[in-house]
């Protein structure tokens, strides 16, 4: 990675506070708590919160004592793919090399300033606030990979809605007024030359799940766990339209809708690529599980405090669209996804696409 002028840390944090007071604003909204699931709480497995400044530096390069991995992820879709890995090292499981200390927290302003003050080493993060972040810290964290795609869906009881043009003419409520939400949808529409379709935004995602509950015919776009949470208390709910299925359909450039992104202290990189190359390889194998049987993973979304419900978990994961999709798949489709949002709002992904160094090769 190409050395890049830092700047102070005091400086750094400065604008990274100022920046985690927007970030979920400019965030999918299904990155924050799920439904049930109290948005300002934090479960951790280690014992210590992302921003307390948990333990010392990691130590150890390679071969040397095994490190303390400080791990932090917001509740939501992002933080699902973890679970089984987290359970592991709750357990300290022999097959670890590392220790790995993480927090599932509410809020980015529990995380971004513990990042960059060192504080933590690893945190899962909206795609574009990962952007922001490292043009607002000159490079100082990298992309390991993608863990999270398209979490948004159409959902209503009108069973001829089939497709995007299928809303030509009608009111869809959404939220994310003036962030990455609106960026998506408007991209779409406009590549699916529907242009006469009214938004019409809530605050929150509970508005929307209330609003469809009082009248079923009406048609929202919401997030993952809450389209599970909708349609289990409403049967004539149902999925209509997969954003995600809509945006492949779109863009033939390899892009991806991307919801989360893992990223690194890049200086934690540089320093330990046999952590990061065990950080991967196991938080791989826990989104293959988690996919593999939601079942058994759904306890342990429920005691991470991601959602309320084993019962929503289980109807939940199969449509939240884990993956862990990095290398040159990544850079393609990561890539794709932020110069999109930057035609719409360069300031949604910090003002600047990132540079090559952003996106993690393996040494």
């Amino acid at each position: 990675m190409s050395e890049r002028r830092r700047k102070p840390v005091r400086t750094l944090l400065s604008l990274v506070l100022s920046l985690a007071l927007g970030a979920l604003s400019l965030s999918l909204v299904a990155c924050g708590s799920g439904p049930g699931a109290p948005a300002g709480s934090s479960a951790s497995a280690g014992g210590a919160s992302a921003a307390s400044g948990i333990s010392a530096s990691a130590r150890s390069a390679s071969g040397s004592a095994p490190a303390v991995v400080r791990v932090a992820s917001l509740k939501g879709p992002t933080s699902i793919g973890l679970v089984q890995f987290v359970s592991e090292a709750r357990a300290q499981s022999p097959e670890l090399q590392n220790s790995y200390d993480f927090s599932i927290v509410g809020t980015a302003d529990e995380i971004l300033p513990a990042l960059v003050a060192g504080d933590l080493d690893i945190a899962l993060l909206p795609a574009n606030v990962a952007s922001v972040l490292y043009n607002r810290t000159e490079g100082g964290i990298q992309a390991l990979n993608i863990n999270t795609l398209g979490v948004l869906y159409v959902v209503t009881a009108d069973d001829t809605i089939h497709s995007l043009k299928d809303l030509s003419g009608r009111t869809v409520l959404m939220t994310g007024k003036g962030t990455t939400p609106e960026y998506v949808m408007s991209a779409l529409l406009a590549a699916q030359n529907v242009a006469d379709v009214t938004l019409e935004y809530k605050s929150e995602a509970t508005e929307l799940a209330a609003a469809l509950a009082a009248d079923p015919a009406a048609i929202a776009v919401l997030p993952q766990p809450y389209v599970a949470a909708v349609t289990a208390k409403n049967p004539d709910l149902k999925i209509r339209v997969s954003l995600s299925d809509e945006w492949d359909s779109s863009f033939s450039d390899g892009s991806r809708l991307v919801t989360g992104v893992t990223v690194v202290r890049a200086d934690f990189a540089r320093e330990h690529p046999g952590v990061v190359e065990e950080f991967c390889a196991r938080q791989r194998a826990s989104v293959d599980a988690v996919n593999a049987s939601p079942a058994t993973a759904a306890p342990l979304v429920v005691e991470a405090g991601i959602i309320s419900s084993e019962a929503i978990a289980v109807q939940a994961i199969p449509f939240c669209s884990l993956v862990s999709i990095d290398g040159d798949e990544m850079k393609t489709a990561l890539n794709g996804y932020l110069t999109t949002l930057f035609a719409q709002d360069p300031a949604a992904i910090g003002g600047a696409l990132p540079a090559a160094d952003f996106f993690y090769r393996v040494p």
